[in-house]
């Protein structure tokens, strides 16, 4: 059962690297590179050395990847070659073989739509990527350095790259439109980046505070089959002492969770909260538990 788990984590380890890496592919040659479009990374810098090194732009982006990643190796150790060096290598091979197929760089001839495509997809394959612990490689690895040698915080470090990169294409730019639709790209990027990382992992936190908790705590338990834990809390007005009930959902039995509750208590004081991740017993573990009422069954 266990190699079944391990060999399935490493098929979908190995799909999500895959995927994401030709996803960046595509949106790269489909919308960003067509229209001139601005952005960071190592592709951001073989855009703009691509006009004054007569060398491919696939190649480009692998002599990058290579340089930064065997500098990572020296610095940073040997686990982030292991983690970044398929994406290092699948990433510029796609960029080869999409740079070769008809009509891909002629999907649109609209600069503000290339925008948008081209930043939800940036956004959409990074989270691929990202969300089973690898990373695309090149700036990424220039942050890590750059982060070990100053201390200075790692987002910190992410930011100075990337506007260091835009910057010095906003150079050559010639114009505004590219510039402006640069920043599009990198807002939706990182919104899109940050929906896909937490892609079907965020929950409803409910916390509930009624005196009729413990009837509450039932039904949330059989009805729902929810994961409850009891706070002692204490009310501010009257300072009474009494139990909260606190509670994590899927998002799709929030309405129900509502329901229930104020058909018991309709003056049950109640908030709710959006989580991004829930990890433990009863989520990301198989619940192993009976309610006393069930073990007498």
């Amino acid at each position: 059962m266990k190699s079944k788990k391990t060999l399935a984590s490493l098929l979908w380890t190995g799909g999500a690297i895959v995927a994401g890496n030709a996803l960046l592919a595509f949106a790269v040659e489909a919308f960003i590179v067509p229209h001139g479009i601005i952005m960071g990374g190592t592709t951001g810098l073989a855009i703009v050395l691509d006009g004054l090194v007569p060398i491919d732009r696939a190649m480009l982006v692998l002599i990058l990847n290579g340089a930064l990643l065997a500098l990572g190796g020296i610095i940073l150790g040997r686990k982030l070659v292991a983690t970044t060096v398929a994406s290092s290598l699948l990433y510029p091979l796609f960029l080869g073989l999409l740079e070769r197929v008809p009509g891909v760089a002629a999907l649109t001839d609209n600069m503000l739509l290339a925008s948008l495509f081209g930043g939800v997809l940036l956004g959409a394959s990074l989270g691929m990527v990202m969300r089973v612990g690898s990373s695309t490689g090149g700036m990424d690895i220039a942050s890590l350095i750059l982060h070990k040698w100053t201390h200075v915080p790692l987002s910190t470090c992410v930011y100075v790259l990337d506007v260091t990169v835009i910057g010095s294409q906003a150079l050559f730019a010639a114009s505004f439109e590219p510039i402006l639709c640069g920043l599009v790209v990198l807002v939706l990027e990182s919104i899109m980046l940050d929906k896909v990382m937490i892609l079907g992992q965020a929950q409803i936190q409910l916390f509930i505070i009624s005196q009729k908790y413990d009837e509450l705590r039932q039904l949330l338990l059989t009805r729902l089959q929810a994961g409850v834990t009891m706070i002692e809390v204490q009310t501010g007005a009257l300072q009474e002492r009494q139990q909260g009930v606190l509670c994590v959902i899927p998002n799709r039995k929030l309405f129900n969770a509502k329901e229930m509750i104020q058909a018991v208590d309709p003056a049950a004081f109640i908030t709710i909260t959006q989580v991004k991740e829930v990890r433990g017993r009863g989520f990301t573990l198989e619940r192993n538990f009976l309610l006393p009422e069930q073990e007498t069954e």
